[in-house]
């Protein structure tokens, strides 16, 4: 991810008591996830749909495929495009650029084709790559490093994340499902373009937060790069154009053992350098250990929206008091639920003071309602077997399960990481974060390939099962864990 160079930093209160360019890159994000969402509530549901109705009728297991590549590729692209933000564009270019492309691939899947709907894929993938990671680092920008509003700005920022993934399924799902699969994939690209241009018109609030890279290639090195980048173009449109004879399946297959090798490859790497320190190497050893949490309980909460996406259109009703809605509405259940409960699981820990649980407790803790959640919709797979559709409580419960889950292990996997990797690869070890997010989603994808093809009531227990006995193996490790990350809690 981009590192920041130091500067003199006025003290800005003008946004809430924060530096007014805050409000930008606010509502930057907040449009940039609007975006996001809009399109994944849609995407599988698009993929799965039949042709006579709008969709593409691809079977469960090549949508899944593609849905995890998609998923997946979207964090992954995270680390590549921090690096080209910190040696050739700067973050504030890199941000703008990004939303360019996202913009651009959300109107490429408003037209109704099988090409422009993968290049639209891939224009979102490295779009996204080039934003995400990038404004949330001039965010950090806008503050000196000892400046105490600095973690209460994130809190904010990550408000409007949410704002943003509350209100896309709502318009981009109905406009979807009730008007036009493409139309609702156009909102989405309208979205983006809005907050293009209040991100354009709100620079000047920003100062010179992100203006510059944080450090600058020699000649030699640029070749290099563009160099790379020319080819892996040439190869997207070869494969695009159908000159590479290969399947998004495999694709997706190959996408899958590069995501796996690559992280067991780095971890290979860490735990063979001899260049730690006994402590440094012990927290390594834990921080591998949370890894592998993270990816197990990521698998299945990132099931949101293909699993429980199909499950909330086929065999849920999609009525309540009487009001019918779309089945898409369902995804705006977990981001409404992290606004809610947010500060609530915030006051908790400090109110707890001393008997806070350790960070690998809460990791725990998370995969156990990860895998609750599965659980707890076996009866209503059970019920849907025999034809009827279930109430949409089942759902809200699983999806409120699952937010306990993303609230007890997500901020503090993040925090976890940045306390126990060894300064010199404090940001290596931020983007290895994010490889276990994409490793889950890029699992969760895979397992949703399985709907349809055995009962749901098998397939919810085996993840739900696995979830629960994860959690049991964690909380036995946690001493263990805890231990090895020595004074880091």
């Amino acid at each position: 991810m981009a590192v920041p160079a130091e500067r003199v930093h006025p003290y800005d209160t003008a946004f809430f008591g924060h530096p007014r360019g805050l409000s930008t890159l606010f509502f930057t994000e907040m449009w940039e996830r609007f975006s996001y969402y809009g399109m994944r509530a849609l995407l599988i549901l698009f993929m799965t749909a039949p042709a006579a109705a709008g969709g593409l009728g691809f079977d469960t297991a090549v949508a899944g495929a593609i849905y995890g590549l998609y998923t997946s590729s979207v964090y992954m692209a995270c680390l590549p495009g921090g690096w080209i933000a910190d040696r050739l564009l700067g973050a504030r270019r890199a941000v703008l650029y990004g939303g360019i492309l996202i913009a651009s691939g959300h109107f490429s899947m408003a037209v109704p084709s099988l090409a422009t709907f993968y290049l639209g894929l891939t224009l979102i993938v490295i779009g996204t790559g080039l934003l995400k990671g990038n404004v949330a680092v001039i965010v950090g920008q806008l503050y000196s490093r000892d400046d105490h509003r600095r973690d209460a700005g994130f809190s904010i920022f990550y408000m409007g994340i949410n704002l943003g993934a509350f209100v896309a399924p709502l318009v981009c799902g109905y406009l979807g499902q009730r008007v036009s699969w493409h139309v609702g994939f156009g909102a989405a690209g309208v979205g983006m373009t809005l907050g293009l241009v209040q991100y354009v018109l709100g620079g000047t609030r920003l100062g010179d937060a992100g203006l510059h890279p944080a450090q600058t290639l020699d000649p030699a090195a640029k070749r290099w790069a563009t160099g790379i980048a020319i080819a892996l173009v040439v190869v997207a449109v070869a494969m695009f154009a159908g000159v590479v004879p290969i399947s998004a399946k495999q694709i997706a297959d190959i996408a899958g053992i590069a995501l796996v090798g690559g992280a067991a490859a780095f971890f290979a790497w860490l735990f063979l350098s001899p260049r730690w320190t006994v402590t440094e190497r012990r927290r390594l050893y834990a921080i591998a250990l949370l890894f592998v949490a993270a990816c197990l309980f990521w698998s299945q909460f990132e099931q949101a929206g293909s699993t429980l996406n199909l499950f909330g259109d086929r065999a849920t009703r999609t009525e309540i008091f009487g009001w019918t809605f779309p089945s898409s509405y369902y995804q705006s259940l977990q981001p409404l639920f992290i606004i809610t409960f947010a500060p609530v699981f915030a006051w908790l820990w400090l109110r707890l003071g001393s008997r806070e649980p350790s960070s690998p407790t809460k990791f725990a803790v998370g995969l156990l309602c990860a895998g609750s959640g599965f659980a707890l919709l076996v009866p209503a797979a059970m019920l849907a077997a025999s034809g009827v559709k279930v109430s949409p409580w089942w759902l809200v419960a699983t999806y409120l399960l699952h937010t306990f889950g993303e609230l007890s292990l997500s901020p503090v996997g993040m925090s976890a990481m940045t306390k126990l990797s060894p300064v010199r690869i404090g940001g290596l070890i931020m983007g290895v974060w994010y490889l276990s997010i994409a490793i889950g989603n890029f699992t969760g994808g895979r397992i949703s390939s399985l709907y349809g093809s055995m009962p749901l009531q098998t397939l919810f227990g085996v993840v739900g099962a696995f979830g629960i006995g994860a959690a049991v193996v964690m909380f036995i490790l946690a001493p263990y864990i805890k231990r090895l990350m020595g004074t880091v809690n």
